[in-house]
C-alpha cells in the first residue's frame, strides 16, 4: 500500500509496533494507547488514511488482543481524526469478507446479511459497526477484501506456506482442512482498489475487495506443482483444521468496479509464480 501510494505521488506516512524500527516518517505507535495515536494523528495531518493495520490472522491466539485491536484501536484512530481541525477526504477502514461467514449465497454482494463465524469475523464487524458512529464526522470507506495474497505475507497464511514448502524442495507439506475454495486476490490489485478508492472518496459506502473467482486448494496446489515441476505429498493435520471453517468465500466485485473502474488482477498463477520466484 505504501508504495502504491508513493508512486501516486503521496506522501506516505505509517506506524509500526512499539519495538520496531521507526524512521521520520514512520512513528511506533500501538493503537490501542489513545493519547500516543492522539499525539501521531496530530503530528501528521493526514490528507487521506488507509487504515490496514491490525490483527489480520484469524487464528491468532490471543483472543481478547484481537478485539482490543481490531475495534478498541480502530476507535482511538476515528477519534483522533475527528478531533482535528483538518479533516482528511476519506478514511478508508478495511474489514473483512470473513464477516459473511458460511453463506449459501454463490456470489457474495455487499448486501448479503453477516454471519461471522470466528472471533476474528466478530471483531470486524464489530468494528464496522462501531466505525457508524463517527459517520457524521468522518468520510468514511468500508472494505471488504476476500482473501489476497503475495510477496511478504507471513507463512502463517496458506498460501505462503504452500509457496515456502515448494521453494525449499518439500516433499511433504501438512495443511489443514482440504475441502475449502477461497477467492484469492493478488496485494497489488488490493492496493491499487484502495488508492482509487482514496481517490474518489465515495463515503459512507462499503465495498467487497476480490476477483470473483474461487480456487480450491487443490487448484492452488496444481499450480504449484506445475510452476515448481514436481508435487508435493499432502497430509492433513486435525491440529489444522479450524472449528467453524468457512467452506467458501467468492465476491461480487460490481460496486467496486462501478465506483473506481476495472482493475486489471493477476491470474492466480501468476502471483503464485511472482511469489515462487521472488
Amino acid at each position: 500500500m505504501a508504495a502504491e501510494l508513493a508512486a501516486a505521488g503521496y506522501r506516505v506516512f505509517g506506524t509500526t509496533t512499539p519495538g520496531h524500527a521507526a524512521d521520520a516518517d514512520c512513528y511506533a505507535v500501538d493503537l490501542c494507547d489513545r493519547a500516543a495515536v492522539a499525539a501521531m494523528v496530530a503530528e501528521v495531518r493526514p490528507d487521506v488514511v488507509a487504515h490496514l493495520a491490525g490483527i489480520a490472522f484469524v487464528g491468532h491466539a490471543d483472543v481478547e488482543q484481537i478485539y482490543r485491536v481490531n475495534v478498541v484501536g480502530t476507535r482511538n484512530l476515528l477519534e483522533a481524526l475527528a478531533a482535528q481541525p483538518h479533516k482528511p477526504s476519506a478514511v478508508l477502514l478495511a474489514s473483512s469478507a470473513n464477516i459473511y461467514g458460511n453463506t449459501e449465497v454463490e456470489l457474495i454482494d455487499e448486501d448479503v446479511r453477516a454471519a461471522p463465524a470466528n472471533d476474528y469475523a466478530v471483531s470486524k464487524l464489530a468494528m464496522e459497526y462501531m466505525a457508524g458512529l463517527w459517520r457524521d464526522k468522518l468520510p468514511l470507506v468500508v472494505t471488504r477484501p476476500f482473501n489476497y495474497t503475495g510477496v511478504g505475507q507471513h507463512d502463517n497464511f496458506l498460501l505462503p506456506k504452500i509457496v515456502g514448502h515448494f521453494r525449499r524442495g518439500a516433499t511433504d507439506i501438512e495443511l489443514g482442512n482440504l475441502n475449502v475454495a477461497r477467492d484469492f486476490s493478488d496485494v497489488r490489485m488490493v492496493a491499487a482498489s484502495y488508492r482509487r478508492l482514496l481517490a474518489a472518496a465515495p463515503a459512507g459506502q462499503t465495498f467487497n475487495i476480490c476477483s470473483g473467482q474461487a480456487y480450491s486448494l487443490g487448484q492452488a496446489l496444481d499450480m504449484m506443482a506445475e510452476i515448481a515441476g514436481y508435487r508435493i505429498q499432502v497430509h492433513v493435520n486435525p491440529a489444522f483444521v479450524r472449528a467453524n471453517e468457512v467452506a467458501r468465500l467468492v465476491g461480487d466485485k460490481r460496486r467496486l468496479e462501478a465506483a473506481v473502474g476495472a482493475i486489471a488482477a493477476p491470474p492466480l498463477a501468476d502471483t503464485l509464480r511472482w511469489m515462487y520466484q521472488a
